[in-house]
């Protein structure tokens, strides 16, 4: 009984965080490019990613005091499929925030400004755009991915909870 209410106390957190996160980038992407936005939204994601692990971890765990034939194992196996694989999707975000973050502190201490060269050779400025356009799309489409993902487990864990009962004896 313990490991579902923990379970339970803490699920809210992920979703609110990895949503407001994934919303906050999103905006500084499409619409209000403000440094503030961009930093907020990332740690917003870490944080969600981090309290996503201590879900899964404590829900696994809640898991286990469950009967194995029980009517609701596929409801079940759907909301822990989808939990892993929003730590997945969300893990590799923050991996290549953090690989681009140390990429471009390299490059700034070998004395090369990127802005710089990108206004100096206009041959490759063409590319520098259509790469960063397909670079926003595709963090556009894991985003909005990890907020579907986000949404899907939540309406499986409210399932549990609400039609079969789950944790709540």
């Amino acid at each position: 009984m313990i490991p579902s209410l923990i379970h339970a106390a803490i699920v809210h957190f992920p979703i609110a965080l990895l949503i407001c996160g994934s919303l906050a980038i999103l905006g500084y992407i499409h619409r209000w490019p403000q440094v503030e936005l961009r930093i907020v939204g990332w740690w917003l994601i870490l944080s969600g990613w981090l309290t996503l692990l201590a879900a899964i971890i404590s829900g696994i765990v809640a898991q286990g005091g469950l009967p194995p034939e029980a009517p609701y194992r596929r409801v079940l196996n759907w909301h822990t499929g989808s939990g892993l694989a929003l730590a997945a999707l969300y893990g590799a975000l923050l991996y290549q925030g953090w690989r681009r973050a140390i990429r471009k502190g390299a490059a700034k201490a070998s004395g090369s400004d990127s802005a710089l060269d990108f206004l100096m050779a206009p041959g490759r400025q063409m590319a520098e755009c259509a790469s960063a356009r397909k670079r926003r799309g595709l963090l556009t489409a894991q985003l909005l991915l990890g907020i579907g993902l986000v949404i899907l487990s939540g309406w499986l864990g409210g399932q549990l909870v609400y039609e079969f009962g789950v944790g709540v004896r």
